[in-house]
């Protein structure tokens, strides 16, 4: 079995069409019609460029297909292959996960404040099988942001507009995924 050329994402991809090829890739995925090997090259084709990365992790993380619930060794082979892009994704969708846990919750959107908890849990998974000292390292700048209201990830919870409640639910999912 071959990969389908289809599966692989070219340097050029936009977001768009990386959140198309993830949702190909999951269907391929789900039916059981690629290798371990397939799976990696084609996750890692996505995750090394930026475009590719975002697109996938937006899809990925939040499809009703049980895949992300337990990634596939493939796809954790294909993570570990970008640290720089695939770390800072990985802890920002769990810092606004967990922030849009607390958003929903408020305005009684439970279904959606489910959804943003299964983005949580799967994000903090992921940074938890993949043990990259790149998550560890993003992490603990956005733990002193959140502490100092100053540093590396102070301008990205201020674009944001989170309250207290939703950086204490921030600093909560980042301590627990990091340990």
């Amino acid at each position: 079995m071959s990969i389908p050329s289809s599966l692989l994402a070219s340097e050029s991809i936009t977001f768009e069409g990386a959140i198309e090829l993830t949702q190909s890739l999951l269907s391929f995925m789900e039916a059981n019609r690629l290798l371990q090997a397939d799976i990696q090259q084609a996750v890692a084709s996505l995750v090394k460029t930026q475009n590719g990365a975002r697109g996938f992790f937006v899809t990925y993380l939040t499809d009703d297909r049980p895949e992300a619930d337990n990634p596939s060794p493939g796809v954790v082979e294909a993570l570990r292959s970008a640290p720089e892009i695939v770390a800072e994704l990985l802890v920002k969708n769990l810092a606004m996960s967990a922030a849009m846990v607390v958003h929903h919750s408020r305005q009684q959107k439970e279904e959606m404040a489910a959804g943003s908890a299964r983005v949580q849990e799967r994000s903090r998974n992921l940074i938890q099988m993949l043990q990259m000292a790149a998550c560890q390292t993003i992490a603990s700048q956005m733990l002193e942001s959140l502490h100092s209201a100053n540093g590396e990830y102070e301008k990205f919870f201020r674009r944001w507009g989170y309250d207290d409640e939703q950086k204490r639910a921030i600093g909560s999912a980042v301590r627990g995924a990091i340990g």
